[in-house]
């Protein structure tokens, strides 16, 4: 076989590749968060602050889709830090919902299986909280955002989306009807607390 040959195979063999990749595939590639997001998160190192910030990041993507659901709006402050507004398609943007929301979830869940690895606010600090305080916290936080984001949800599955958008859409549902089902399951004590600890 000719040099000229093995270039032209290998030539096709790209060229089919890309042309196999569905735009789902493309979309599944994006980074789901944008840099300065990604210092947030990091800088969030307890659990009830990191869901308040996944939460944000969350509200950002439905208010680049116009879609309402009584997010806080970031503070002109504080617009700085959070940098630019993403960008996406809209079927980009749900995914980023999706994946945002099951980050939450696996957060607050590898937390539960490992409290010992609760990285807690400074003892030395006045009113520092421990892990019994900010882990219902995270949860509440979460299952009230889920609270917000379910009817908003469930009109934007009414709307006639393509198949890739339906499915994202009814994971993010499935994903807030588990988070709302596992506030419930808080010790009643701590439920008792709520309207002091927020």
């Amino acid at each position: 076989m000719t040099h000229f040959m093995k270039t032209a195979f290998a030539i096709i063999f790209l060229i089919s590749v890309c042309l196999s990749i569905s735009p789902s595939q493309v979309s599944a590639q994006r980074d789901y968060f944008t840099l300065e997001e990604i210092e947030l998160i990091r800088e969030a190192q307890e659990i009830d602050k990191r869901i308040e910030i996944l939460t944000q990041v969350i509200d950002r993507r439905f208010a680049i889709l116009k879609i309402d659901v009584g997010g806080a709006k970031i503070a002109a402050k504080d617009a700085e830090k959070w940098g630019e507004i993403p960008a996406g398609t809209r079927l980009q943007l749900l995914l980023d919902i999706k994946r945002i929301l099951q980050k939450a979830i696996d957060d607050i869940d590898s937390l539960a299986e490992r409290p010992d690895s609760a990285i807690l606010p400074d003892p030395e600090k006045k009113d520092a909280k421990g892990y019994a305080e900010l882990f219902p916290k995270a949860v509440r936080t979460l299952a009230a955002a889920a609270t917000r984001y379910r009817p908003a949800l469930k009109i934007e599955l009414d709307k006639p989306n393509d198949n890739a958008e339906k499915g994202s859409v009814l994971d993010a549902i499935e994903s807030c009807d588990q988070i709302i089902a596992a506030v419930a399951k808080l010790p009643a004590e701590v439920s008792k607390k709520k309207g002091r600890t927020n």
